[in-house]
């Protein structure tokens, strides 16, 4: 063959002759027990009505919403997340061919608009029948959820921060410097603005339009170059229009960042968090989203998305979620120290459902150092029928006064504020009065506390439940399964980083990989003999520890 009939871009024309050879069909070459069938009949069994909803027409030669579901959740289940990666395993894997069944392999354009475009909009709706499928088939228990978060980088980059504390502090040095402008006008063009040393917005459009009617009458050309002198009122003019250019941009700043502290201008909707993933070891904050799983029998049923640097407020949101979208509603709600505030206390309790929260004090109370501090309110005697406290040097904390505490949130608490009834010449005084920043001199200060009854009694009685044998069980299980969760994600199928912007779009990418996770964990269940099996069980050795902890504890 000459050398020349290489170098052509049809390579079946060189080719030599091969004999073909059976199958044809690809269906006969995939394993039986090939994981890539079990997605197929899963999502076969799903009713995508709205996710069909969101085409105006699906074309001949397009294929089909339900095979794009298919390829999108089977490319997230081998840790293929680029819409490129995708396009490639639909030319090269027969999986992928299996699943396309056919049809020409798509563009990666048309499967990153899939999941931005038509999947986002209806991805809760597909989760939410994701749960109750498995519930309904025995493999959700629908009793006990495991909630835990997580902190996923956004697609963003990490230099890109605008702080809500430095915005407003260059708003108010504007606002000084508009004023300040507003009295050289004055004097300069004799215009009467400013009564009684206040002025509003309508003052500075005001003396915008009256510059510029004073700049037509005078005949005012401006001039811009070296060697041109600027007049006043060209001066004037322009320096207005920087002021008012600046107050727009600060205001839709502040407007942007909402109740948050900061925002990323690559994605407005990212929060700068403190991350684990620290790789310069100084604490850098990196822009972020607070990823919330809920987990039950190793599955993940339901998720949120938010911008809260911190679990505690979370918990409500992905609650009222959780009970909109699914068929079924959770008893018992698991979750570690990081959610334990009396509002979500009281949300739990007011929604007829048990809490298992392990106290934010619970590990620091096992310590002697802990036990022996005789300042804390735990350390002390209460007297419940006359409603005081009974300190180490037998003096009594009467209540003083009742406060309404509101948090950010603004859900309003009950503060009992207790105060001693003499602490003078009293030998614990510099034991039990903590604090060096108080001007008030050591000799001359009172022991005083502020307390809520309430969620010390929610507290307690969340103690008392996390203690018993369901308790540790449960408690187990939660750091088995939610955290295990996390780690299938971050670790096996090495996701660590948001490829879509917008948070619409990362709930999108974070249900597509939940729903991932969930065929991967049944089709290991089904292989391996465990579906049905919702809890791990607790062995007598960890039964043993667990009590012995929990006596050093009480």
């Amino acid at each position: 063959m000459p050398l020349k009939k290489i170098l052509q871009r049809n390579y079946t024309l060189n080719q030599k002759v091969y004999q073909l050879k059976l199958p044809f069909d690809i269906d006969c070459i995939i394993p039986e027990n090939d994981s890539v069938r079990l997605l197929s009949q899963f999502v076969e069994e799903m009713n995508l009505t709205e996710l069909y909803s969101t085409y105006t027409r699906v074309r001949e030669n397009q294929v089909p919403p339900m095979n794009m579901l298919k390829i999108m959740l089977y490319g997230y289940m081998n840790g293929i997340y680029s819409s490129r990666d995708i396009e490639i395993a639909c030319r090269r894997d027969i999986n992928f061919m299996f699943l396309l069944e056919g049809a020409c392999a798509p563009d990666h354009s048309t499967f990153a608009r899939f999941r931005s475009l038509h999947f986002a909009p209806c991805s809760e709706k597909i989760l939410a029948q994701m749960s109750d499928f498995l519930y309904k088939i025995g493999e959700i228990s629908g009793e006990s959820i495991f909630i835990d978060g997580t902190k996923i980088e956004a697609y963003a980059n990490k230099y890109t921060f605008v702080w809500k504390k430095a915005v407003t502090k260059n708003l108010a040095k504007l606002l000084v410097k508009i004023a300040n402008l507003i009295k050289e006008c004055e004097e300069l063009f004799g215009i009467k603005l400013i009564y009684k040393n206040t002025f509003q917005m309508k003052h500075v459009k005001k003396l915008r339009k009256k510059l510029y009617e004073l700049k037509k009458l005078e005949g005012v050309e401006f001039v811009h170059g070296c060697g041109k002198r600027k007049t006043a009122l060209q001066k004037s003019i322009e320096k207005l229009e920087e002021y008012l250019w600046k107050f727009k941009e600060y205001n839709h700043k502040v407007y942007t960042c909402g109740e948050r502290n900061s925002y990323s201008k690559t994605d407005t909707d990212a929060t700068f968090m403190r991350m684990k993933e620290d790789a310069m070891k100084n604490g850098q904050l990196k822009p972020a989203y607070n990823l919330q799983h809920g987990v039950d029998s190793e599955y993940i049923t339901w998720l949120t998305i938010g911008p809260q640097p911190t679990d505690t407020t979370t918990l409500i949101p992905f609650l009222k979620s959780m009970e909109e979208n699914l068929n079924f509603k959770y008893l018992k709600i698991v979750a570690d120290a990081g959610y334990e505030s009396e509002e979500n206390y009281s949300f739990i309790e007011d929604n007829n459902q048990i809490s298992f929260i392990k106290p934010a004090n619970y590990e620091i109370s096992k310590t002697r150092k802990y036990k022996n501090d005789i300042g804390k309110i735990e350390n002390m005697d209460y007297d419940a029928e006359k409603d005081l406290f009974i300190c180490k040097n037998r003096k009594q904390l009467k209540m003083e006064s009742v406060k309404l505490r509101k948090s950010k949130s603004g859900y309003k608490s009950e503060k009992n504020i207790y105060v001693c009834e003499d602490c003078n010449n009293c030998t614990y005084k510099s034991k039990c009065i903590k604090g060096n920043n108080s001007k008030i001199p050591l000799e001359q200060r009172t022991k005083r506390f502020e307390t809520s009854k309430k969620f010390n009694r929610q507290r307690k009685e969340n103690l008392e439940r996390i203690i018993t044998d369901e308790g540790c069980l449960l408690r187990m299980n939660r750091s088995i399964q939610a955290e295990g969760s996390f780690a299938q994600i971050k670790q096996d199928m090495n996701f660590r980083r948001f490829m879509c912007r917008g948070q619409k779009n990362v709930l999108a990418e974070s249900i597509l990989l939940a729903m991932s996770h969930n065929i991967n964990k049944l089709h290991n269940k089904i292989q391996s003999n465990r579906t049905g099996k919702h809890l791990f069980e607790l062995k007598k050795l960890h039964k043993v520890v667990f009590k012995s902890l929990i006596i050093e504890a009480c």
